[in-house]
């Protein structure tokens, strides 16, 4: 097991599609310098047979990070798992629980669940393939399966091959009838059937994500006896709130910069990304949560939609947003003051 990217899983940033790309992780790393962060999921055949390397790339700064692969052909993820160590991640994971149509229609994801001895055949490729920590993340179940027993028999696979740490999406997959969405939300969460399997195969490291909405909610299941606690979109859609103290609060560590320190440190990295010819957009979109919850957050969350809109919006409309929301900050202390 590798040590760093296994201690950093105490806490870590669940991978999603569409938003956990590398401006927004090298966002989340400024707020936490201990948790592990995930990619977007990568699929196998387009690392293998389209090419598609720069789906790989990723800043330094991001370390710990590690890389989600989808697919269901032993020897394309095996090569897939070697091309990511290449590239420098230390955590190869097998996407074992997205539901959506076309993740089925590619048959890998959670539909793998039912056919034990493809994943199995899956994961002895992906260790052979490289040096670095192959990992599983998985649901409880899917569809009609009993998951109080299917869960442990799959369990007892994915250990038997080798892989030591497994994050368990806390619901079933409904592979019929359900959107991904709904699939995030309707299915009940079973809480204690992984508390229960963590007391069943105590020698695998294991964490929990879904319906993990708050640093208490995770600090909870840590307590209980789980090794690690994933959080999705709502370290996404309100990132200081949640990672600012995890590094604090979890590894016993320091807390981080206050929110206007955090969208300071941003502007060296937009500076560069613009000057290669790219939008601003493409990094403010992942920081419209910043200031949730606190003086100032919807004039932050509308002025960034505008530039997101603005034909040409640069370091300087950023800057001008930035002293804007130093005057809010101001006149809400003043008050509070006085």
């Amino acid at each position: 097991m590798n040590t760093a990217v296994s201690s950093a899983s105490r806490l870590s940033v669940a991978p999603m599609m569409a938003w956990t790309d590398r401006h927004c992780r090298y966002f989340h790393r400024l707020m936490s310098k201990q948790a592990l962060l995930y990619t977007e999921m990568v699929t196998a055949p387009a690392l293998v047979l389209g090419g598609a390397l720069r789906l790989l790339d990723f800043n330094p700064e991001e370390q710990p990070v590690a890389l989600q692969l989808g697919g269901s052909d032993p020897k394309q993820l095996g090569r897939a798992t070697a091309l990511g160590a290449a590239h420098g991640y230390d955590e190869i994971n097998l996407n074992l629980g997205c539901p959506s149509d076309r993740v089925q229609s590619g048959s890998f994801g959670a539909v793998l669940m039912t056919e034990p001895d493809v994943v199995r055949a899956c994961l002895e490729q992906m260790l052979q393939a490289s040096d670095s920590e192959v990992t599983v993340k998985c649901r409880i179940g899917v569809d009609d399966q009993i998951a109080q027993e299917t869960l442990p028999e799959f369990l007892s696979m994915v250990q038997s091959t080798g892989v030591k740490r497994v994050t368990i999406h806390a619901r079933k997959a409904w592979l019929k009838g359900l959107s991904p969405k709904e699939n995030r939300d309707i299915p009940p969460l079973n809480y204690p059937l992984v508390l229960q399997m963590k007391l069943a195969f105590p020698g695998l490291h294991l964490s929990i994500n879904g319906g993990v909405n708050s640093l208490a909610a995770a600090q909870e299941h840590l307590s209980a006896g789980l090794d690690g606690a994933m959080i999705g979109r709502a370290a996404y859609q309100n990132p200081y709130d949640i990672l600012a103290r995890v590094d604090c609060d979890v590894f016993e560590g320091d807390a981080a910069p206050s929110a206007d320190d955090i969208a300071e440190q941003m502007i060296p990295y937009i500076e560069a990304h613009l000057q290669q010819g790219e939008r601003l957009h493409q990094i403010t979109r992942h920081m419209f949560g910043l200031f949730a919850g606190q003086t100032g957050a919807r004039h932050w969350r509308r002025r960034l939609s505008e530039l997101g809109g603005k034909h040409g919006s640069n370091l300087a409309d950023y800057r001008i947003l930035l002293n804007e929301m130093r005057v809010i900050l101001e006149q809400q202390q003043e008050l509070e003051v006085g």
